[in-house]
Formats: structure tokens, C-alpha cells, sequence
């Protein structure tokens, strides 16, 4: 191997983005940006209301609209299937099953504000907009229950009368008994009650979608903004009934998705159904509106959590009840987002027994499915808030009660009480790493510099572990072109994390190319039979190495070819800068002229996959210190340092991009995001006008590094890290807001947002009383 290739191109070099010019000058291409012959466009007509009948009386203005094409309604589509959730669920005793899948087009009851009951196909998205305003709707409101708690209470509006109960379903884990036990003979007991706010995505580009039917094909074509075109493709065919070769998907440039690209939506069929009757082209775009009110929220928590404990301040036993809000309708990975919280729900800690429930909840809102981190950020927010709140209790630091139940290193392999196995972890090492970064011995100084300006200062911890890349596969494959660069096709999708490079520098390291000469193909159906797409952060762990080991199998052939072509030994050759040469001589062919001289194409290929047994586990600490204005409550984070345990680094500056972004979005949950709706259903949230989400004026400088231990469940020692920043972050954001208020004015609870207003109130009443 070239050492300098190596160096500047394979595991761990510093490359900038290979896709980044194409963005920053415009050249980005997104499905809304794709335009074709004879194009028309969508519009879906939604409800109003958060519950009610209705009844559609008039529909035929709008037929007759000029530019209008076609009008379809909940009655027009009796051959589709409606949107079911993947996850099979335990109903409650005494509960009723009902039909909680997503309905295409509402027929006779809308059951959120949102809801699809026509969809509108016209020359432009003006005249399909207007027509809508011609389609005659006679409903009648139902009484709404909007809030999560409020749901279980006596009383409560049934979002489904059938069911006998809002709740959607139970989940319990763990052992009830043992845990009763525990708590029963322990010294001291610390409960916690926590809201995890509801969030809406924002990603920068809203979901779009292109269908054709290709009459040639006796097929759809599919455009669409994804994570996985594979999976879109396979939704797509349940939805209509047909094999996967009836719809190819693609998926262009696609702008965040933070998991709520990862399901298909109403809209995806509707546009597929009107391009078949229509034999026309037809393209529906969201508005910023339309995601808030359409496009599945996340989080929605409600958790009471318990921990027994010793005399000395160990751990004896954790007690979860969770309510999971789920929305108006059962979304796709909905009900088993609460559940990847629960498995996680002991975090870093060595706790005995525990015993972990989870209620699902209907609400007269808009569907909750994953967001960033899915499950894992709510069990780390609860456990990181809880600990915090033993350690005053206890009278101790908040760092002695962690290092005195850490799981320590030398309990590894560890199998937790929710079932997973972690290989490896030093929680005190990178906690003791930041708290030295941080500052935080000399802390106490600040808080009362900050005082004597008539700031209020707070310092808080998090110390996390998720679970992701979880077990699974993501095969890699590679050609040579006749140019002599190389495609690098995977089922994998970016949606920012930048894959284009992080494949191919692993690749090129093993063909001894620069990085740009391999092209990375997401995000097309046709060029690959399947694909797992992005989630969980899936793609650097399990594709990284399927890249890494069809780059290997690539240059065996190359070695073997350009053996044959020279009269040398496949061992004597070595791989240097697209060439081939016989090590120690100037006797050489280039990557292209193998490639025009092949005789059998499958020389030209390799396959490179990987199977992984057990998840990963990324751990770290994350301190946050801020400053709190009594006088109008505004939160200034003021440092924040993060030391991560990722195993290996693939490149450290997509790294660094991963984790700054989702600590941003974890800021922005801390303090400042939250959906909110009225009595009535109302999204009163409903635009940025509204819905405050962090700005870079309030996102500080961070302090960022690795202290890896290579992850042994992973060939290449990878742990996932796309979710990681999002996990640590809302519990140290709100360990630190509880810090500065708990010093300042005794105050030890606020829920996320801890938004001026709040905090104003409290430490005003706080000081009054």
C-alpha cells in the first residue's frame, strides 16, 4: 500500500466534503428542482378540524375548474390500502382493537388537524389551491382531546369509541417483582417527573414527490425525498397491491431528514394513482405548513421515574412509567419508538432490577414517529435528569454518584436489564476528560463572577450510551469505468452526513486512487435490488466497511488483471495513484486501460458486505455551562464540551459536523422548540412565525473531541454516531438550567423548553415566596 495515500485519503484522514461544491454554488438537485414534460401538480385539501365528521357535498365546481384535471376523494380509492404501522402491539386489558392505520383520504371522519380528504390535480399549484376552495365540506366537530396526559383522564373524549380507551397499547420490560423488592429495603428513594416536549423536524427541504407511469414499462417511476428508496419502493407496493418491479423509486439530493423521511406519506400514493389515471406526470410539494400539521412529530413523552438506593448511594433499582403519545393514527415505527427507550432505559449504570412500562397514547393530533435518536435521546434525558436529582438528594456530587454505580470497564461484555450487550466502555474516563476541559473544579468561581454581574450560572453533566447500527447488513458494490475512476454503488442514503466521502476515502485507501475518482450511487431502485437506507446510524458502521471490503476484492482483481497484462504475480503488484505497476519497477497499466482491455465484465466488479451480529454503543459526556438573565429569563449557553467515545474516527470533520448538529438540535429541544395545541386540536404552532427553533446566534463554540475504545462488535472498531450529539445534549442543557436555578432560588424542576417566559415566572415566584 501507498503510505501517503493512506495517509491523505484512507481511515481517519481530515477530507473535506466531495459533495459540498455542488451545494454551496446552487448545483444541489432536489426532487422539488426536477421538472418534466407535461408535468401537473398536487395539492391536498386538509381538515380544519381535530375531530369530526363530514360529509363531502359538493365536488364538481372544483372538476370543472379551469386547469383542474382531476378530483380525487376518500370514495375514489376503494382498491388501496391505507397506511398500516409496522409493529405489532399488545392492547391494554379490556381495550378493543380498532383500525388505527392511516386512511389515503379520509371517507366519512377526519381525527386530526391535517387530515387529507381530497386530493387535487391541476396545470399548476395555484389553480389546484384554488379549486380546493371550491369543494363544498359539511363537517360536524366531535369533541377533541388534544393533550397527552389529559387523554387517560375520566372522562376523556375517545379519539376511537370503539376501543373503550385512548390507550393504544402497553409494554412492559423487566421484572415488577424483584423491582418492588428492592425498592421496599432501600434507604433512599429519588422519584422524577418529566415532560419530553413534541417537535416538529424543520428539515431545510420539505418533502416532495414525482410519479410517472411509464406505459412502456407497465410500471411507475417515483421520485421522492428519502432516506431509502428501497423501502419507499416496498411501502409504495402494499399500498398498491404489486410486486417491487411495478415501481422503481429514486431518490436526488435530499435536504435533512432527521427520521421522518424514512416513511412513505399519503401524498406519495396519491401522486403515483393520479399519474396511472391520468397518464401524466404529477408533482406534489410541501409547504412549511404542511409540515408542521402532516409530517409525523416526535418525542411526546410524559415519564414518573423512580430509583432505589443504598445507604451509600448505590443503585438498587429503576422504575419507568412512560405515556407515548402516538397521535391521532398508529404511524409507521411509532408504537416501537418507546420501546428502543425502554432497552436503553439504565443507561450508563450498573442497576440491578428494573422495571420499565409504556402506555401509548391516542391524541387528536397530528401521527408521532422517529426523530433523531429515536427512543434513545428520551430514555437518556430521563435517567440523566433523574441521577442529578439523586445526587441532591444524597447530598453528593453529581459526578461521585455516577462514578459510584458507572458500569466499570472490567464488567464488559455487560448485559444490561433491557437486553442489550455492550462490548466495550470507559464512562469515568471520558467524564473525568470533560469535566477537566470543562473546567469544572474551578466552576464555582464563575458562578460568582456571573452573581456579581446579576447573572444566574449553571453548570450540568450528561453522561449517555445508545444502542444503533444495530445488527444487520448494507453490501457495497464497486466498478471500474473505462475512465478509470470507479462507482461505488450502496442502498445506504445521505440526506447531509456526507456519504459520497466517507465511502469513498475508505475505498480509495484500498485501491490507492484519490477519493474523488470514486463515485458514490445512492437512491436508485433500479441499480440495486435492495438497500436498508439511513437510520439509526447505520451507514458509516455497516456500509463503511462493505466499502473498506469491496475496495479490498476491487484490487485483488485489479492485481490479478494487471498480473496477467504484465507477466508478473498478483503479489508483486502494487496500487499507486490509478495505476498498476510491479512493485520496484517503472512496468505499469492504468486503472483504465484494464478497464478497456478486460474480457469478462465481472472483473471490473466486486462485492464487498458485512454482517454484524450486535449493535453498537456510543457513550460520552457532554457539560454544559450557561447564564441565565433574571430580569427576562433568556438562557445563554456560554461553553459546552463534548469528549465522545466513537471507536474509530472515519474523518473527524464529518464527525464533528454529526455531533455540532445534533447538539444544536438538542439545545434548540432544551430551549426554545415545542409543539403546542389548543383545546380544540388547533396546531397554534403551525409556522416558524411560531415555532422557535435555535438560531446561530444562540448556538455556542464547542469543545469537542474523541476518547475512543474500539467497538468490538464492529470488524473496523465503528460505532455509530449521526444520533449522539442529540442525545447528550437536552439532558446536560437541562442539568445545567436546574443547577443555576437550584443555587440561585432553590428551584430543582422545569421542564424542556426552558424558554424566557418560563423561567422568568419561576424565579419570579421562586423569589417571591
Amino acid at each position: 500500500m501507498n503510505q501517503a495515500v493512506h495517509a491523505k485519503f484512507g481511515m481517519g484522514a481530515p477530507l473535506r466534503r466531495k459533495e459540498d461544491p455542488a451545494f454551496v454554488t446552487g448545483r444541489g438537485r432536489y426532487t422539488d428542482d426536477i421538472a418534466v414534460p407535461g408535468m401537473l401538480h398536487g395539492y391536498v385539501l386538509r381538515s380544519p378540524h381535530a375531530n369530526a365528521r363530514f360529509v363531502i357535498a359538493d365536488a364538481e365546481a372544483a372538476r370543472g375548474h379551469p386547469g383542474i384535471h382531476l378530483v380525487l376523494t376518500g370514495a375514489d380509492l376503494a382498491g388501496l390500502k391505507s397506511l398500516r404501522t409496522h409493529v405489532k402491539v399488545k392492547m391494554a386489558e379490556g381495550v378493543k382493537p380498532v383500525d388505527s392505520s392511516i386512511p389515503l383520504l379520509c371517507a366519512d371522519q377526519v381525527r386530526h388537524v391535517g387530515d387529507a380528504i381530497a386530493f387535487i390535480v391541476a396545470d399548476s399549484p395555484r389553480i389546484a389551491r384554488d379549486a380546493s376552495e371550491m369543494i363544498e365540506v359539511e363537517y360536524e366537530p366531535i369533541e377533541v382531546v388534544a393533550d397527552t396526559a389529559a387523554a387517560l383522564g375520566e372522562g376523556a373524549p375517545l379519539v376511537y369509541p370503539g376501543a373503550g380507551s385512548n390507550v393504544a397499547f402497553v409494554r412492559h420490560m423487566g421484572d415488577a417483582d424483584k423491582t418492588r423488592h428492592a425498592f421496599a429495603r432501600a434507604a433512599r428513594v429519588t422519584e422524577y417527573r418529566l415532560v419530553n416536549n413534541r417537535l416538529v423536524s424543520v428539515f431545510l427541504e420539505p418533502r416532495s414527490c414525482l410519479a410517472e407511469w411509464v406505459d412502456a414499462e407497465d410500471r411507475w417511476s417515483v421520485t421522492v425525498c428519502s432516506q431509502g428508496a428501497h423501502g419507499i419502493r416496498d411501502a409504495l407496493c402494499e399500498v398498491f397491491g404489486v410486486g417491487t418491479d411495478k415501481v422503481r423509486v429514486r431518490t436526488p439530493d435530499v435536504g435533512g431528514g432527521f427520521g421522518t423521511k424514512v416513511f412513505i406519506y399519503r401524498e406519495y400514493p396519491l401522486t403515483m394513482e393520479a399519474a396511472r389515471r391520468l397518464g401524466r406526470p404529477v408533482k406534489w410539494t410541501s409547504d412549511r405548513s404542511e409540515h408542521f400539521t402532516a409530517d409525523a412529530h416526535g418525542r411526546d413523552n410524559i415519564t414518573t421515574i423512580r430509583m432505589a438506593m443504598d445507604a451509600d448511594g448505590r443503585f438498587l433499582a429503576l422504575e419507568v412509567d412512560t405515556l407515548a403519545a402516538m397521535g391521532a393514527y398508529l404511524h409507521m415505527h411509532g408504537p416501537f419508538i418507546p420501546e428502543l427507550g425502554m432497552i436503553m432505559a439504565t443507561g450508563v449504570y450498573d442497576i440491578p432490577v428494573m422495571s420499565v412500562s409504556v402506555r401509548g397514547v391516542y391524541t387528536n393530533t397530528t401521527p408521532v414517529d422517529a426523530y433523531r435518536g429515536a427512543g434513545r435521546p428520551e430514555a437518556a434525558y430521563a435517567i440523566e435528569r433523574l441521577v442529578d436529582q439523586c445526587a441532591w438528594d444524597l447530598g453528593l456530587p453529581r459526578e461521585e454518584v455516577r462514578r459510584r454505580n458507572f458500569i466499570r470497564p472490567e464488567q464488559m461484555p455487560y448485559r444490561t436489564q433491557g437486553g442489550r450487550l455492550y462490548d466495550v466502555g470507559e464512562f469515568d474516563g471520558h467524564m473525568t476528560l470533560a469535566m477537566e476541559r470543562a473546567g469544572w473544579a474551578g466552576f464555582e468561581r464563575r458562578r460568582a463572577e456571573a452573581a456579581a454581574r446579576g447573572r444566574i450560572r449553571g453548570i450540568g453533566m450528561a453522561t449517555y450510551v445508545e444502542a444503533c447500527a444495530f445488527a444487520g447488513s448494507e453490501p457495497a458494490f464497486l466498478e471500474l469505468r473505462r475512465d478509470g475512476g470507479f462507482d461505488l454503488r450502496i442502498g445506504t442514503q445521505s440526506n447531509g452526513q456526507g456519504h459520497a466521502t466517507a465511502y469513498a476515502q475508505l475505498a480509495a485507501e484500498k485501491l490507492g486512487i484519490d477519493y474523488e475518482k470514486i463515485d458514490v450511487r445512492q437512491g436508485d431502485t433500479d441499480e440495486l435490488a435492495a438497500g436498508g437506507g439511513t437510520g439509526g446510524s447505520r451507514s458509516v458502521p455497516l456500509g463503511g466497511v462493505s466499502a473498506v471490503r469491496a475496495g479490498e476484492a476491487m484490487a485483488e482483481k485489479l492485481k490479478k488483471l494487471a498480473g496477467d497484462r504484465l507477466e508478473a504475480s498478483p503479489v508483486d503488484i502494487e496500487l499507486v495513484d490509478g495505476t498498476a505497476r510491479v512493485a520496484g519497477t517503472d512496468r505499469a497499466v492504468t486503472f483504465a486501460e484494464l478497464a478497456a482491455t478486460a474480457a469478462n465484465p465481472d472483473d471490473l466488479k466486486a462485492e464487498g458486505d458485512f454482517q454484524q451480529a450486535e449493535a453498537t454503543y456510543p457513550n460520552g459526556t457532554h457539560i454544559c455551562e450557561l447564564e441565565i438573565d433574571p430580569e427576562t429569563g433568556v438562557t445563554e449557553v456560554v461553553a459546552y464540551t463534548i469528549v465522545d467515545d466513537f471507536g474509530v474516527t472515519v474523518n473527524p470533520i464529518l464527525l464533528a459536523g454529526q455531533v455540532h448538529g445534533g447538539v444544536a438540535q438538542g439545545i434548540g429541544q432544551a430551549l426554545h422548540e415545542r409543539v403546542v395545541y389548543d383545546a380544540d386540536g388547533q396546531l397554534i404552532t403551525a409556522t416558524l412565525m411560531d415555532y422557535a427553533v435555535p438560531r446561530a446566534d444562540v448556538i455556542p463554540n464547542f469543545g469537542f473531541e474523541t476518547r475512543n475504545v474500539p467497538s468490538t462488535t464492529n470488524v473496523l472498531g465503528i460505532k455509530g454516531a449521526g444520533e449522539a450529539g442529540s442525545i447528550g445534549s437536552c439532558p446536560a442543557v437541562m442539568n445545567a438550567v436546574c443547577d443555576a436555578l437550584y443555587h440561585a432560588c432553590g428551584v430543582r424542576q422545569v421542564d424542556m423548553p426552558a424558554t424566557p417566559a418560563v423561567l422568568w415566572r419561576l424565579i419570579r415566584d421562586a423569589r417571591a415566596g
